[in-house]
């Protein structure tokens, strides 16, 4: 029998988690436990230790309320654990009691695997020692940051650029960055230029949380990262030191470098669902302690699945609202993290029963938090179970992702019928999904693609998805894409088919960049990257999710066309540029003088057969008119150009014409349009920009 090794005391429940002594001379642990009758703290030697040393707490000394902590004395950052609980109060059909499973804290900072870890392993019944995880003692505010601080840049001249951390730098192609540096947080720096030079505002990473790689079935693997397991913990594999403090110093050196350039940082946060899965699934952490309470369970003890995933986190429970909103305090306070994206966000407005309710508790708190106040907070405002709620997320901070913006535009581009109407709502600012609630500007987050689907540049190569290497014979991913091939599905060698789908991928682009609301990109449609028609890669953790940096002249001119439009975006067409502090969308619409133009001049044609559409309207602080005329229309057309009311503006200067190939596509300083009587060529599926300056002009 093993001597005592360790001296312990009462400890205490302050703070949940392994904290080091401020005189450094051990560890509290404290956790959440409230059926349990008897835990024990086991402490391994190393990753792959098959005989730990045991501390059983006391029920009267360690135990307080919901609580159990210990004070363990001779502790120190690099000290490997992971809990027991060895007794019950009593069997519950909601309690997955196991006293042989060692548990992960859900407060872990710091996650490690064994080389025998898997997720087959860990589903087998009994003792799991050896192929657990373990949670990792790490004094997580020691860190330079160089005087870091806050960008604080307003949503009105955000620009958010969708990314996977792994998948920008992992390819070949990407040959200035160090091989050794490649698809993890180090490399994302060697690339900030880039991203500068792009003229985004914000990165937005998939999820970045610790998260189970093996998805448990054959050679696939968990590639978008939507599994945590520890909501603290940075995942390791981003990171290229894999030292005790290594992924959380390299992601937080990350941080550093893109505030130091001007970019902001969120986080796509999964607090939905965990990779514990539902019966079935192995007891990694959560369902060990307290099933009932973190998950939404019946009264039978089986999972309800509202994530589409196998479990749902019980966002009712106030532990689990605490766990969550700690977590969101650790990357903001800790990691200097500056907004977040809330996967399947409406999830959290189901109370224990799972149905929804007016005012869930946990995103009123997100909402109304004053630790969180200066953060961006965005929903994908939907669950698996059919919750729909976009326009309906409780909370005035809260952002949203657009969806019906996603397909109007997509079909409005691609030449549907019946599509005038709708588009002009959403472009601007979906006023009859959002001015009920008396929302501002930037309510809206609008997008085309995103991970979650196809390319820009699949989207128009594309009539079906092609998702046959996932494994699922092409059942998986969605089936309303509202994509078109061009003539030819995938791709070409046809100069005509590439020329007009590169157009159509600018005039995406250019509605987008331009619309009313904050706009996001995703990672590598400036560049024309292609999935080569999976819309659902999860699973690809390969050269079909990988940005490709291998240059050709099309994807030159789309990455100059981007980066002009996000410079003249900044320079003149953010939407502070217009006079006043809006409060509401309505305020905005109205200061904005926004008139419609059909191809005569405030004559829009809203018929169900039409397919075209003029905009103009004034910018006080940018001293100018706009006007933008949208041809998806198959045939070119004559329009009439609308004459300036100001005696004292100049002409029209054409910035952009999506239907003219680079340099002529976008104008860094604008031409005078000379057209007799004010009449212009449209051509087909296109889109111009123009802009009218008082004089003189200055660009």
């Amino acid at each position: 029998m093993e001597t005592q090794r360790y001296l312990t005391s009462r400890g205490y429940c302050r703070k949940l988690g392994a904290q080091l002594s401020s005189d450094g001379s051990g560890t509290n642990f404290a956790v959440w436990c409230p059926n349990g009758t008897q835990l024990e703290l086991v402490l391994f030697d190393s990753i792959d230790d098959l005989r730990p040393y045991v501390i059983t707490l006391d029920p009267y000394e360690n135990h307080t309320g919901y609580y159990w902590h210990v004070f363990v004395k001779g502790v120190h950052e690099g000290q490997l654990y992971g809990w027991r609980v060895t007794r019950v109060k009593r069997r519950d059909p909601r309690n997955v009691w196991n006293p042989a499973k060692v548990l992960l804290d859900p407060y872990s900072y710091r996650v490690v695997f064994p080389e025998s870890y898997s997720r087959k392993n860990m589903c087998v019944s009994g003792s799991n020692i050896h192929c657990c995880p373990k949670s990792v003692v790490v004094n997580y505010d020691d860190f330079d940051w160089q005087d870091d601080r806050p960008l604080n840049v307003p949503l009105s001249r955000t620009v958010i650029y969708e990314m996977h951390v792994k998948g920008f730098t992992a390819d070949y192609s990407c040959r200035d960055v160090p091989k050794e540096r490649r698809g993890t947080y180090l490399g994302l720096i060697d690339k900030i230029p880039y991203l500068k030079s792009l003229g985004i505002t914000a990165v937005e990473l998939l999820p970045v949380f610790q998260f189970d790689q093996d998805l448990g079935f054959g050679s696939r693997t968990n590639y978008w990262g939507y599994d945590p397991i520890a909501f603290f913990a940075p995942h390791e594999g981003y990171s290229s030191d894999k030292s005790i403090r290594g992924p959380l110093d390299e992601f937080r050196t990350m941080v550093r470098e893109l505030h130091r350039a001007g970019i902001e940082v969120y986080l796509d946060v999964v607090y939905n669902h965990t990779a514990e899965g539902g019966e079935g699934g192995p007891v990694m952490c959560f369902k060990g302690f307290d099933a009932g309470g973190y998950y939404l369970m019946d009264s039978r003890g089986s999972y309800m699945n509202f994530s589409g995933c196998g479990n749902t986190v019980n966002g009712s429970n106030p532990m689990t609202r605490r766990l969550i909103v700690d977590s969101l305090i650790f990357w903001s306070e800790v990691m200097h993290v500056d907004g977040f994206r809330f996967d399947l966000c409406s999830i959290l407005s189901r109370n224990e029963h799972g149905d929804p309710v007016n005012n869930p508790p946990t995103l009123l708190q997100i909402d109304t938090d004053y630790r969180l106040a200066d953060l961006k907070i965005i929903a994908e405002a939907w669950d698996a179970g059919g919750l729909y709620q976009v326009g309906r997320i409780p909370g005035q901070r809260w952002r949203e992702w657009n969806g019906q913006f996603r397909d109007v535009v997509r079909r409005f581009v691609k030449g549907d019928q019946g599509q005038v109407a709708d588009f002009l709502r959403r472009f601007t600012g979906s006023s009859d999904i959002y001015n009920p609630q008396l929302m501002d500007p930037q309510k809206s987050v609008n997008f085309i693609t995103c991970h979650d689907g196809f390319t820009l540049w699949d989207l128009v190569s594309y009539n079906s998805k092609h998702n046959d290497l996932n494994g699922e014979n092409n059942r998986d991913g969605s089936n309303d894409n509202f994509s078109w091939n061009h003539g030819t599905e995938g791709p070409t060698d046809k100069e005509d088919i590439n020329r007009l789908r590169l157009r159509q991928v600018k005039n995406f682009m250019l509605v987008n960049l331009f619309a009313v609301g904050t706009p996001m990109i995703l990672m590598g449609d400036e560049f024309l990257r292609t999935q080569f028609g999976n819309n659902n890669a999860y699973c690809q953790d390969n050269t079909i999710s990988y940005f490709s940096w291998k240059s050709t002249p099309l994807r030159e001119e789309m990455l100059r066309f981007t980066r002009e439009l996000l410079h003249f975006r900044s320079e003149y067409f953010h939407r502070s540029n217009f006079d006043g502090d809006f409060r509401t969308l309505e305020d905005f619409l109205n200061s904005a003088s926004f008139t419609w133009h059909g191809v005569r001049c405030y004559d829009p044609d809203m018929s169900p057969v039409s397919h075209s559409i003029g905009l103009e309207f004034w910018s006080v602080s940018a001293n100018a008119s706009f006007y933008m005329f949208f041809n998806f229309f198959w045939e070119k057309l004559q329009v009439e150009l609308p004459r300036n009311r100001d005696s004292n503006l100049a002409k029209w200067y054409l910035l952009a014409d999506t239907s003219r190939e680079m340099p002529y596509d976008i104008v860094p300083n604008p031409e005078l349009w000379e057209e007799e009587d004010d009449m212009f060529i449209m051509k087909p599926r296109s889109c111009v920009i123009m802009v009218s300056k008082r004089l003189p002009k200055v660009w």
